[in-house]
């Protein structure tokens, strides 16, 4: 009940008849108070500005004295009455005089009454607008056994679907993470472009065959004595416009400076100085100096900075067009104590977060470059001892070239891009240092029915029956069996049973037999399930002329029933991915399929491998795997495909372990390299032959060192 509404016992209520109403309201005398049986204590708390509003207050009245009473004029009807004869109008509620109007204490009068002493006497009104609900048979209102009445019982309440907030589209979302990170990298680099770098690459080649032409001229004597200067000058010249090719990475040398960072880029820098100093003496002194060894280093610089960009443009070219991503990670715990490589969902970022991380072999040619650099001042500073300061620069630029290979620049870089290349044409990116690294070491590849028999991949060739039983008989206890056993083969019998429109059967009981084939027991019906050989070893008598090469046989209660043949397409992709996954020596791939028809002799017929060089457990070791599923939150990815097919993994596994090996060993050859120069330069220095320090002698060692290196980098181009 609201604070405003007023119960008052019907005893203490007066009583009106209908000429005081009809006098009260103005239609038969003047008298425009309220009845004197009100007192005005019951009006003194009435919330009269409630109760009637819009209201003129009485002229008489003063705002400090009395409340406001508001006069009340009905609305009219819609529709008026059909006959208004017999209607008796009652005048508008007037102002009441100040002197007759009682005041209603609602206060006083809850105060006075005692609690509980008004529910027998009381009149509950019901709001307008409102039906009040019937109380139920045989309970009081508001009493303890009354309960209201509902719309719906409570007993039979339904509560409301819940709000079902789907979640954003993988592929929706995955777009976005493509286009703000692979796309967007892959427009930025599109816009640089690698046109610029190809005709720096044209032009400082273009330099290395003048300068070291007219190294070859001199070593023959085959160039004039007047001529000495000019040829000084133009190995000068050509030196500067090697370097100008290449500012980037030298102002990438001089930034590493003032951080504190040394690589190759400031082993660069300072072979520059080096052979600047170097240049202006040999010039005034009329002598050839290392210039053409410079522009080499210039000419693999440039070449090293072409394959980094290209390597990266495929990369994200990659990932960008990508509908479907898979993350390639090795866990523990696969097969014999070996871990295994698994697929599971990737993310753009399990690439975009590892993929400029610098790799140790990198490292160790950047903490290299101090100890050369170190090494060759150290070498300069002894000649100079022995043979004054021309001596001395002249020898550093020797050692200091002697201690870089040109082939060290793109003893990283090449190795990358001749792989990418190639897995750019399966989808495939590696995901940084951290995934070559988490690639390698023993491990097993399980191979599942997905992987060897593709979808698309097989048909049903032709169908043929020796039985007189239904054939929609037939071929659905065939298609019940194959479902239930989970081979690749399933979709193919389901849609061809669907398009014969027969009836679908429920097994009653299922078992495999090792891998040879399968059983159920269907409508009291005993079926069998396999290869040829499967059912004559369960003494089931073939008739002749069912030699099929590649088909399914079915027999019902010992009766040979029919013969389901299929047809392979092309598998190239799965043939090239087992012989990349077979030719590594530490991996073994495992048949993980209970699949009856991928037998050993199946391998070797259809994909040509050597199935020594697999591992083909039994059945229960094969379910095991077919089942293994790693937690890949735990791993370390190690690569990112973006199509299905055994070709795109396959091909980043065994090119992340090439990758491993080719930068580890080109960076060990390179530093052995610069060590056997450096060594080179100061046994010269110590037994006073530094006439031998000459430029022809140096391009001879940078091109002895080259072979071996340039071998290393073609190690991934056949991973």
């Amino acid at each position: 009940m609201a604070d405003h509404d007023i119960l008052i016992p019907d005893e203490e209520l007066p009583e009106f008849t209908l000429e005081d109403i009809m006098r009260e309201f103005g239609s038969g005398s003047d008298d425009d108070t309220v009845h004197d049986a009100v007192t005005p204590e019951l009006l003194e708390d009435l919330p009269v500005q409630e109760l009637l509003e819009d209201a003129p207050v009485a002229e008489h009245l003063t705002a400090e004295a009395e409340p406001e009473l508001l006069t009340w004029t009905p609305r009219p009807k819609s529709a008026p009455a059909a006959d208004l004869s017999d209607t008796q109008s009652f005048a508008p509620v007037t102002t009441a005089s100040a002197g007759d109007t009682q005041r209603i204490d609602t206060q006083k009068i809850r105060t006075q009454a005692p609690k509980g002493s008004l529910s027998d006497d009381t009149q509950k009104f019901t709001p307008v607008g409102e039906t009040e609900a019937p109380a139920p048979a045989g309970a009081e209102p508001f009493s303890a056994n009354w309960e209201p009445q509902y719309d719906q019982p409570v007993e039979e309440y339904t509560p409301p679907e819940p709000i079902i907030f789907r979640p954003r589209s993988r592929l929706g979302e995955l777009k976005r993470k493509l286009m703000e990170g692979p796309e967007q990298r892959y427009y930025a680099l599109s816009e640089q472009g690698v046109g610029k770098l190809q005709i720096a690459l044209f032009v400082s080649m273009l330099i290395v065959v003048l300068a070291v032409a007219s190294i070859v001229l001199h070593r023959l004597d085959m160039v004039r004595e007047n001529r000495m200067r000019l040829l000084v000058f133009g190995e000068l010249f050509a030196m500067l416009v090697s370097a100008l090719l290449c500012w980037e990475r030298l102002t990438d040398g001089i930034a590493g400076l003032f951080k504190a960072r040394f690589n190759t880029d400031t082993l660069l820098l300072f072979s520059f100085a080096a052979c600047i100093a170097d240049g202006i003496y040999c010039l005034r002194a009329v002598k050839v100096p290392f210039c053409a060894a410079f522009s080499l280093q210039c000419l693999m610089c440039l070449w090293s900075e072409y394959q980094k960009r290209c390597t990266e443009l495929h990369q994200m070219d990659t990932l960008r067009k990508a509908t479907r991503l898979s993350r390639i990670i090795k866990a523990e715990g696969c097969h014999e104590g070996r871990p295994g490589f698994a697929v599971t969902e990737g993310q753009p970022e399990d690439f975009m977060d590892t993929y400029r991380a610098p790799s140790a072999p990198q490292t160790a040619l950047d903490r290299f470059t101090l100890i050369a650099l170190a090494a060759s001042i150290l070498v300069a500073v002894s000649a100079g001892i022995r043979g004054g300061v021309q001596t001395g620069i002249h020898t550093w630029s020797a050692a200091i070239l002697a201690a870089c290979p040109a082939t060290l620049l793109i003893s990283q870089t090449r190795p990358a891009w001749t792989l990418q290349r190639r897995l750019h044409r399966f989808g495939s990116v590696i995901c940084g240092w951290q995934g070559v690294k988490a690639s390698g070491g023993k491990a097993a590849v399980p191979l599942s029915d997905e992987n060897l028999l593709p979808m698309g991949s097989v048909k049903i060739n032709g169908i043929k029956f020796y039985s007189s039983r239904n054939p929609d008989t037939i071929t659905g206890y065939a298609t019940a069996i194959m479902t239930a056993s989970g081979s690749c083969l399933a979709p193919l019998f389901e849609h061809m049973h669907k398009s014969r429109r027969g009836q679908s059967f429920v097994l009653d009981e299922y078992k495999s037999y090792s891998g040879r084939g399968c059983g159920a027991i269907i409508c009291g019906e005993s079926v069998l399930l396999g290869t040829q050989e499967f059912l004559k070893s369960m003494g089931i008598a073939l008739p002749g002329g069912t030699q099929v090469d590649q088909a399914v046989y079915i027999a019902i209660d010992g009766e040979f029933c029919g013969v389901f043949a299929l047809a392979y397409g092309k598998l190239k992709g799965v043939s090239a991915g087992l012989h990349a996954l077979c030719s590594q020596r530490r991996l073994t791939p495992v048949l993980a399929s209970t699949n009856f028809l991928l037998t050993e002799g199946f391998l070797r017929s259809r994909y040509g491998v050597d199935t020594r060089r697999m591992a083909i457990p039994e059945p229960a070791e094969r379910e095991k795997l077919a089942a293994w599923a790693p937690e890949a939150e735990d791993c370390v990815p190690c690569a990112l495909t973006t199509q299905e097919g055994l070709a795109g993994a396959a091909f980043a596994i065994t090119g992340a372990r090439s990758l491993r090996i080719a930068s580890v060993a080109g960076a060990a050859v390179h530093i052995l390299g610069g060590i056997v120069g450096l060594a080179a330069v100061l046994i010269l220095t110590l037994t006073g032959r530094t006439d031998l320090l000459t430029p022809a002698n140096l391009l001879l060692l940078e091109l002895i060192w080259a072979i071996p290196g340039l071998m290393f980098t073609e190690w991934t181009r056949n991973s």
